[in-house]
């Protein structure tokens, strides 16, 4: 397993791993998960999430005909976003991060356990506190039925 550089990379991926790549490939780079879920819908479309626990990252595989990476979670402390530590930003710090790299908030949401999430429709990429902290991001991209990319 090679040393995952923890920088987010909205409609890119996360350190040198891109969206768009193969399960196979992935973990060539990931190394073997300590969990695999499988998702299925109505529709046939798949979802398959790699679970790293012990590192701090899930990795989710969609596409009916192909299946490709399509989102990351993380919550790994030393993760990068635009040249920050994005865990060390507060709510209103990771809100003018955003806007300044030209994204507009589109949906905040809190639910009864008090945990909130920030959604940027623009770049598909969620922020989810709790108590005031940051403890995950979740950022993907758009996947057709046959594993391409869809432009947003």
């Amino acid at each position: 397993m090679k040393k995952l550089i923890p920088e987010i990379k909205p409609k890119d991926g996360f350190g040198e791993l891109k969206f768009g790549v193969t399960m196979k490939q992935a973990i060539t780079i990931l190394g073997e998960p300590e969990e695999i879920e499988s998702i299925e819908d109505d529709d046939e479309f798949n979802t398959t999430i790699l679970n790293y626990w012990e590192t701090g990252v899930s990795v989710f595989f969609e596409g009916i005909e192909k299946s490709v990476l399509s989102c990351f979670e993380t919550d790994i402390p030393e993760s990068t976003l635009f040249g920050q530590k994005v865990f060390d930003l507060n709510e209103k710090e990771i809100t003018a991060l955003m806007e300044k790299e030209g994204f507009e908030i589109a949906e905040t949401e809190e639910d009864k356990s008090g945990e909130r999430r920030i959604s940027y429709d623009d770049a598909l990429i969620d922020f989810f506190f709790h108590e005031g902290g940051l403890v995950a991001v979740n950022w993907g991209v758009l996947v057709n039925d046959q594993g391409e990319i869809e432009e947003f």
